[in-house]
Parts: C-alpha cells; sequence; structure tokens
C-alpha cells in the first residue's frame, strides 16, 4: 500500500524539478487544480489513472520511484536518452557547430549538419529539437 504522506513529498519534487505550479502542474498532465491541490494537502490519495497521467506526460519519472520511493528520479535512462546537442559557439570560419561522436547516430539528414553549416553563407540563429513526447530544447546562437 502507498504512503499518501511519501507519495506527496515526491510528487512535489517533481513538480518543483520541472519549476511547475500546482496549478501548472496540473494543466501540463490533464487534471483538475483541485486533484493536485487534495493529493498534495493529504486529503484524497492519487489514482491510478492521475499516476498514469503524470507517467506519461514525464517520462524522467519512473512508476516504482513515485509509488515507492525506489529507484531514482530524474530516471537515468531517458536522461541519456534525451542528450542534447549543444552547438560550440565560436564564429571562426571552418569552425564545426558539432563533434563527430555527436552527430553519428544522427538520420543521414541530419547527421551532416556541419557540412550544411560551412557551405552556407548564412549564420545559424537558432536551433530547436522536438522530442516525441511534446516537449523541445531552443539554443540560440
Amino acid at each position: 500500500m502507498i504512503n499518501n504522506e511519501d507519495f506527496t513529498k515526491r510528487l512535489k519534487k517533481v513538480i518543483d524539478y520541472y519549476g511547475e505550479s500546482a496549478s501548472s502542474f496540473a494543466e501540463k498532465i490533464g487534471v483538475q487544480r483541485s486533484s493536485i491541490s487534495h493529493i498534495l494537502s493529504g486529503r484524497n490519495k492519487p489514482s491510478l489513472e492521475f499516476v498514469l497521467k503524470v507517467l506519461s506526460s514525464f517520462p524522467e519519472v519512473e512508476l516504482y520511484w513515485l509509488m515507492n520511493g525506489k529507484g531514482v528520479f530524474p530516471s537515468e535512462k531517458i536522461l541519456e536518452e534525451k542528450t542534447v546537442y549543444q552547438p560550440k559557439i565560436d564564429n571562426s570560419e571552418n569552425q564545426e557547430l558539432f563533434s563527430k561522436s555527436e552527430t553519428e547516430h544522427l538520420p543521414p539528414e541530419i547527421s551532416d549538419i556541419n557540412q550544411i553549416a560551412s557551405n552556407s553563407k548564412k549564420e545559424i540563429d537558432r536551433i530547436v529539437i522536438f522530442y516525441k513526447d511534446g516537449s523541445f530544447s531552443n539554443f540560440e546562437n
């Protein structure tokens, strides 16, 4: 059986990790604000539907950790998969934006980004990476 007080602490940790308010967190997972409020206050226990919404909206949260406190948060496996390729900011001529190791597992049309960038007379303003979970990373020069 889940300890409601401990679950609440872990849920607060998730909310804080993402820099969300209870209200914005509720909106992101698709529940009413009162649901979050009641769970955080200890009035209600989380439903299975609530837990599944948290897990689907925030893949770094592991079920076993959220429910029992066993494991790690954020999930190291997910963080490794979401490694973001940060461009080297250097405006010198013929400077590669990404190292070869950073681009070797990308699709062919993306992996030759260094060549695309060096052949263009234009300067890159920003790069946006979209993830399948709907999140994104934005890098500006």
